[in-house]
Protein backbone atom coordinates (compact mmCIF):
# COMPACT_ATOMS: atom_id res chain seq x y z
CA UNK A 1 0.00 0.00 0.00
CA UNK A 2 0.96 3.86 -0.07
CA UNK A 3 0.91 4.54 3.34
CA UNK A 4 3.47 0.87 3.84
CA UNK A 5 6.28 2.39 0.87
CA UNK A 6 5.65 5.97 2.64
CA UNK A 7 6.93 4.41 5.83
CA UNK A 8 9.67 2.53 4.39
CA UNK A 9 11.29 4.83 2.44
CA UNK A 10 10.56 8.40 4.92
CA UNK A 11 14.01 9.06 6.92
CA UNK A 12 12.53 11.61 9.48
CA UNK A 13 11.84 10.84 13.14
CA UNK A 14 8.67 8.35 13.42
CA UNK A 15 6.47 6.66 15.78
CA UNK A 16 5.08 3.77 13.80
CA UNK A 17 6.90 0.36 12.70
CA UNK A 18 6.48 -2.06 10.43
CA UNK A 19 6.62 -5.55 11.77
CA UNK A 20 8.13 -7.59 9.44
CA UNK A 21 6.70 -11.29 10.69
CA UNK A 22 8.08 -14.67 10.17
CA UNK A 23 8.15 -14.50 6.18
CA UNK A 24 7.20 -12.89 2.97
CA UNK A 25 6.64 -16.17 0.54
CA UNK A 26 2.87 -16.52 -0.07
CA UNK A 27 2.85 -20.18 -0.14
CA UNK A 28 4.10 -20.39 3.90
CA UNK A 29 1.74 -18.12 4.87
CA UNK A 30 -1.49 -20.42 5.39
CA UNK A 31 0.33 -23.22 6.57
CA UNK A 32 1.95 -20.96 9.33
CA UNK A 33 -1.19 -19.63 10.51
CA UNK A 34 -2.89 -23.01 10.80
CA UNK A 35 -0.34 -24.23 12.68
CA UNK A 36 0.46 -20.90 14.84
CA UNK A 37 -3.82 -20.50 15.41
CA UNK A 38 -3.69 -24.38 16.55
CA UNK A 39 -0.77 -23.91 19.27
CA UNK A 40 -2.78 -20.82 20.04
CA UNK A 41 -6.19 -22.43 20.73
CA UNK A 42 -4.34 -25.41 22.59
CA UNK A 43 -2.21 -22.99 25.03
CA UNK A 44 -5.67 -20.66 25.93
CA UNK A 45 -7.50 -23.96 26.62
CA UNK A 46 -4.70 -25.73 27.96
CA UNK A 47 -3.58 -22.85 30.44
CA UNK A 48 -7.11 -21.35 31.36
CA UNK A 49 -8.81 -24.99 31.75
CA UNK A 50 -5.91 -25.22 34.65
CA UNK A 51 -6.55 -21.99 35.92
CA UNK A 52 -9.94 -23.51 36.09
CA UNK A 53 -9.34 -26.47 37.14
CA UNK A 54 -7.54 -25.74 40.37
CA UNK A 55 -9.47 -23.05 41.44
CA UNK A 56 -12.97 -25.52 41.49
CA UNK A 57 -11.44 -28.69 43.32
CA UNK A 58 -10.49 -28.22 46.51
CA UNK A 59 -7.70 -31.10 46.42
CA UNK A 60 -5.60 -28.60 44.67
CA UNK A 61 -6.13 -25.94 47.24
CA UNK A 62 -2.08 -26.58 47.59
CA UNK A 63 0.46 -23.98 47.61
CA UNK A 64 2.28 -25.86 44.76
CA UNK A 65 -0.74 -25.99 42.45
CA UNK A 66 -1.57 -22.36 43.61
CA UNK A 67 1.87 -21.21 42.01
CA UNK A 68 0.70 -23.15 39.04
CA UNK A 69 -2.23 -21.75 38.38
CA UNK A 70 -0.65 -18.56 38.22
CA UNK A 71 1.72 -20.07 35.86
CA UNK A 72 -0.83 -21.23 33.34
CA UNK A 73 -2.56 -17.74 33.72
CA UNK A 74 0.49 -16.30 32.68
CA UNK A 75 0.97 -18.37 30.43
CA UNK A 76 -2.47 -17.73 28.89
CA UNK A 77 -1.60 -13.90 28.80
CA UNK A 78 1.36 -14.25 26.85
CA UNK A 79 -0.08 -16.10 24.32
CA UNK A 80 -2.53 -13.33 23.82
CA UNK A 81 -0.12 -10.69 23.95
CA UNK A 82 1.91 -11.81 21.08
CA UNK A 83 -0.11 -14.83 18.92
CA UNK A 84 -3.40 -12.92 17.52
CA UNK A 85 -1.08 -9.66 16.46
CA UNK A 86 1.35 -12.52 14.69
CA UNK A 87 -1.19 -14.25 13.48
CA UNK A 88 -3.01 -11.05 11.52
CA UNK A 89 0.34 -9.73 10.48
CA UNK A 90 0.37 -12.79 8.47
CA UNK A 91 -1.88 -11.80 5.47
CA UNK A 92 -1.87 -8.29 6.25
CA UNK A 93 -0.84 -6.12 3.56
CA UNK A 94 0.26 -3.15 6.48
CA UNK A 95 1.75 -4.44 9.15
CA UNK A 96 2.14 -0.80 10.96
CA UNK A 97 2.01 -0.63 14.75
CA UNK A 98 2.26 2.64 16.40
CA UNK A 99 5.12 3.21 19.61
CA UNK A 100 2.35 2.72 21.77
CA UNK A 101 0.82 -0.41 20.50
CA UNK A 102 4.90 -1.49 20.42
CA UNK A 103 5.08 -0.58 24.17
CA UNK A 104 2.09 -1.94 25.24
CA UNK A 105 2.76 -5.73 23.59
CA UNK A 106 5.97 -5.27 24.73
CA UNK A 107 5.37 -4.13 28.31
CA UNK A 108 2.51 -7.11 29.32
CA UNK A 109 5.36 -9.57 27.63
CA UNK A 110 7.93 -8.09 29.54
CA UNK A 111 5.52 -8.72 32.88
CA UNK A 112 4.93 -12.11 31.89
CA UNK A 113 8.06 -13.48 31.05
CA UNK A 114 9.72 -11.58 34.41
CA UNK A 115 6.47 -12.64 36.98
CA UNK A 116 7.39 -16.20 35.37
CA UNK A 117 11.13 -16.20 36.91
CA UNK A 118 9.75 -15.54 40.27
CA UNK A 119 6.90 -17.82 39.78
CA UNK A 120 9.33 -20.75 38.66
CA UNK A 121 11.55 -20.31 41.52
CA UNK A 122 8.62 -20.18 44.17
CA UNK A 123 7.17 -23.36 42.46
CA UNK A 124 11.15 -25.04 43.02
CA UNK A 125 11.49 -23.45 46.45
CA UNK A 126 8.02 -25.34 46.99
CA UNK A 127 9.05 -28.90 45.74
CA UNK A 128 12.76 -28.24 48.14
CA UNK A 129 10.52 -28.12 51.11
CA UNK A 130 8.07 -30.59 50.00
CA UNK A 131 10.58 -33.51 49.41
CA UNK A 132 13.07 -32.32 51.81
CA UNK A 133 11.43 -30.96 55.09
CA UNK A 134 8.02 -33.14 54.60
CA UNK A 135 7.38 -32.79 58.18
CA UNK A 136 7.78 -29.02 58.39
CA UNK A 137 6.16 -28.57 55.25
CA UNK A 138 2.39 -26.85 56.54
CA UNK A 139 4.21 -24.48 58.48
CA UNK A 140 7.21 -23.35 56.37
CA UNK A 141 4.50 -23.15 52.96
CA UNK A 142 1.95 -20.88 54.63
CA UNK A 143 -0.64 -18.94 52.69
CA UNK A 144 0.68 -15.96 54.16
CA UNK A 145 3.68 -16.71 52.74
CA UNK A 146 2.38 -18.05 49.14
CA UNK A 147 0.60 -14.96 48.79
CA UNK A 148 3.73 -12.48 49.66
CA UNK A 149 5.94 -14.79 47.29
CA UNK A 150 3.65 -14.21 44.75
CA UNK A 151 3.10 -10.31 45.17
CA UNK A 152 6.41 -10.16 44.77
CA UNK A 153 6.36 -11.42 41.20
CA UNK A 154 3.72 -9.80 40.00
CA UNK A 155 5.53 -6.17 41.65
CA UNK A 156 8.30 -7.71 40.29
CA UNK A 157 7.56 -7.81 36.74
CA UNK A 158 5.39 -4.80 36.79
CA UNK A 159 8.37 -2.86 38.08
CA UNK A 160 11.06 -4.14 35.55
CA UNK A 161 8.50 -4.01 32.84
CA UNK A 162 8.05 -0.42 33.42
CA UNK A 163 11.68 0.56 33.25
CA UNK A 164 12.27 -1.01 30.11
CA UNK A 165 9.87 0.87 28.60
CA UNK A 166 10.37 4.16 30.21
CA UNK A 167 13.87 3.88 28.93
CA UNK A 168 12.50 3.04 25.52
CA UNK A 169 11.02 6.35 25.47
CA UNK A 170 14.66 8.47 25.85
CA UNK A 171 15.31 6.93 22.27
CA UNK A 172 14.92 8.40 19.19
CA UNK A 173 13.82 6.37 16.12
CA UNK A 174 14.95 8.21 12.39
CA UNK A 175 15.92 5.00 10.80
CA UNK A 176 14.43 1.79 9.09
CA UNK A 177 11.02 1.57 10.54
CA UNK A 178 11.08 -2.15 9.66
CA UNK A 179 11.32 -3.88 13.02
CA UNK A 180 12.58 -7.22 12.04
CA UNK A 181 10.79 -9.85 14.35
CA UNK A 182 6.86 -10.91 14.86
CA UNK A 183 6.22 -9.24 18.30
CA UNK A 184 7.42 -5.24 19.47
CA UNK A 185 10.67 -6.52 21.43
CA UNK A 186 13.17 -3.66 22.46
CA UNK A 187 16.12 -5.59 21.51
CA UNK A 188 15.49 -4.80 17.50
CA UNK A 189 13.91 -1.28 18.60
CA UNK A 190 17.66 -0.79 19.92
CA UNK A 191 19.11 -1.20 16.57
CA UNK A 192 16.12 1.16 14.90
CA UNK A 193 17.68 3.89 17.41
CA UNK A 194 19.49 7.19 16.68
CA UNK A 195 20.52 7.68 20.41
CA UNK A 196 23.00 5.21 21.39
CA UNK A 197 20.95 2.62 23.37
CA UNK A 198 24.00 1.24 26.22
CA UNK A 199 21.84 3.18 28.76
CA UNK A 200 19.18 1.09 27.92
CA UNK A 201 21.33 -1.95 27.67
CA UNK A 202 23.00 -1.62 30.97
CA UNK A 203 19.62 -1.49 33.05
CA UNK A 204 18.50 -4.30 30.59
CA UNK A 205 21.46 -6.20 32.00
CA UNK A 206 20.98 -5.09 35.60
CA UNK A 207 17.60 -5.70 35.90
CA UNK A 208 16.48 -8.66 33.74
CA UNK A 209 20.33 -9.95 34.68
CA UNK A 210 19.87 -9.83 38.55
CA UNK A 211 16.30 -11.41 38.52
CA UNK A 212 17.66 -14.36 36.05
CA UNK A 213 20.67 -14.83 38.15
CA UNK A 214 18.50 -14.45 41.80
CA UNK A 215 15.75 -16.83 40.46
CA UNK A 216 18.04 -19.48 38.66
CA UNK A 217 20.02 -19.87 42.09
CA UNK A 218 17.03 -20.29 43.88
CA UNK A 219 15.86 -22.99 41.40
CA UNK A 220 19.07 -24.47 41.48
CA UNK A 221 19.73 -25.16 45.10
CA UNK A 222 16.57 -26.31 45.35
CA UNK A 223 16.78 -29.14 42.77
CA UNK A 224 20.52 -30.00 43.71
CA UNK A 225 18.99 -30.32 47.19
CA UNK A 226 15.76 -32.10 45.75
CA UNK A 227 17.96 -34.61 43.44
CA UNK A 228 19.97 -35.46 46.89
CA UNK A 229 17.10 -36.06 48.83
CA UNK A 230 15.67 -38.41 45.92
CA UNK A 231 19.02 -40.44 45.75
CA UNK A 232 18.91 -40.99 49.21
CA UNK A 233 15.37 -42.33 49.14
CA UNK A 234 15.00 -46.07 49.97
CA UNK A 235 11.87 -46.56 47.89
CA UNK A 236 13.10 -47.13 44.55
CA UNK A 237 9.03 -46.32 43.60
CA UNK A 238 9.44 -42.75 45.47
CA UNK A 239 12.40 -42.26 43.95
CA UNK A 240 11.54 -42.63 40.26
CA UNK A 241 8.13 -40.81 40.81
CA UNK A 242 10.04 -37.85 42.07
CA UNK A 243 12.82 -38.04 39.78
CA UNK A 244 10.55 -38.53 36.87
CA UNK A 245 8.59 -35.27 38.07
CA UNK A 246 11.10 -32.88 38.62
CA UNK A 247 13.13 -34.02 35.54
CA UNK A 248 10.14 -32.83 33.33
CA UNK A 249 10.00 -29.34 35.34
CA UNK A 250 13.54 -29.19 34.89
CA UNK A 251 13.76 -29.41 31.48
CA UNK A 252 10.77 -26.93 30.80
CA UNK A 253 12.87 -24.34 33.43
CA UNK A 254 15.83 -25.31 31.22
CA UNK A 255 14.42 -24.14 28.17
CA UNK A 256 12.79 -21.02 29.32
CA UNK A 257 15.98 -19.56 31.09
CA UNK A 258 18.31 -20.21 28.53
CA UNK A 259 16.06 -18.58 25.35
CA UNK A 260 15.77 -15.75 28.07
CA UNK A 261 19.82 -15.27 28.50
CA UNK A 262 20.05 -16.01 25.05
CA UNK A 263 18.00 -13.24 23.73
CA UNK A 264 18.33 -10.21 26.67
CA UNK A 265 21.53 -11.11 28.39
CA UNK A 266 24.00 -12.61 26.22
CA UNK A 267 26.83 -10.03 24.85
CA UNK A 268 26.51 -9.40 21.33
CA UNK A 269 22.81 -9.67 21.18
CA UNK A 270 21.77 -6.90 20.54
CA UNK A 271 23.69 -6.92 16.59
CA UNK A 272 21.88 -10.42 16.27
CA UNK A 273 19.30 -9.24 14.18
CA UNK A 274 16.68 -11.63 12.97
CA UNK A 275 18.96 -14.43 13.65
CA UNK A 276 17.54 -14.25 17.55
CA UNK A 277 13.64 -14.81 15.91
CA UNK A 278 13.82 -18.95 16.52
CA UNK A 279 14.64 -18.61 20.14
CA UNK A 280 11.95 -16.09 20.76
CA UNK A 281 9.19 -18.63 19.50
CA UNK A 282 10.44 -20.50 22.40
CA UNK A 283 9.73 -18.67 25.40
CA UNK A 284 6.66 -16.58 23.45
CA UNK A 285 4.77 -19.60 21.83
CA UNK A 286 6.51 -23.11 22.79
CA UNK A 287 7.09 -22.75 26.31
CA UNK A 288 3.83 -21.79 27.22
CA UNK A 289 2.27 -24.36 24.58
CA UNK A 290 4.07 -27.25 26.98
CA UNK A 291 3.74 -26.21 29.98
CA UNK A 292 0.43 -27.64 30.79
CA UNK A 293 1.24 -30.72 29.47
CA UNK A 294 4.78 -30.92 31.36
CA UNK A 295 3.25 -29.98 35.06
CA UNK A 296 0.03 -31.29 34.78
CA UNK A 297 -0.51 -34.42 32.26
CA UNK A 298 2.74 -35.56 34.11
CA UNK A 299 0.81 -35.02 36.94
CA UNK A 300 -1.27 -38.02 38.52
CA UNK A 301 -3.43 -36.20 40.86
CA UNK A 302 -4.09 -33.62 38.49
CA UNK A 303 -5.38 -36.53 35.86
CA UNK A 304 -7.13 -37.88 38.69
CA UNK A 305 -9.16 -34.54 39.51
CA UNK A 306 -10.00 -34.14 35.51
CA UNK A 307 -10.91 -37.68 35.01
CA UNK A 308 -13.33 -37.37 38.31
CA UNK A 309 -14.74 -33.97 36.80
CA UNK A 310 -14.75 -35.31 33.76
CA UNK A 311 -17.24 -38.29 34.29
CA UNK A 312 -19.37 -35.65 37.22
CA UNK A 313 -20.20 -33.80 33.63
CA UNK A 314 -20.93 -36.95 31.59
CA UNK A 315 -23.25 -38.21 34.48
CA UNK A 316 -25.00 -35.01 34.58
CA UNK A 317 -25.83 -34.72 30.95
CA UNK A 318 -27.42 -38.42 30.78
Amino acid sequence: TEKLKMAEENDTLTTDFILTGFTNHPEMKIALFVVFLIIYLVTLVGNLGLVVLISVEPRLHTPMYFFLGNLAFMDACCGCAVTPNMLVNLFSKDRMISMYECMTQFYFLCVVETSDCFLLAAMAYDRYVAICNPLHYPIMMSKKLCFQMLLVSYIGGNLTSAVHVGFVFRLIFCRSHRINHFFCDVMPLFRLSCVDPHLNVLMMFIFSGSILVFTIVIILVSYLYILFTIFTMKSKEGRGKAFSTCASHFVSVSIFYGSLLFMYIRPGSVDEGDKNMPIAIFYTIVIPFLNPFIYSLRNKEVINVLKKNLKKKVSQDI
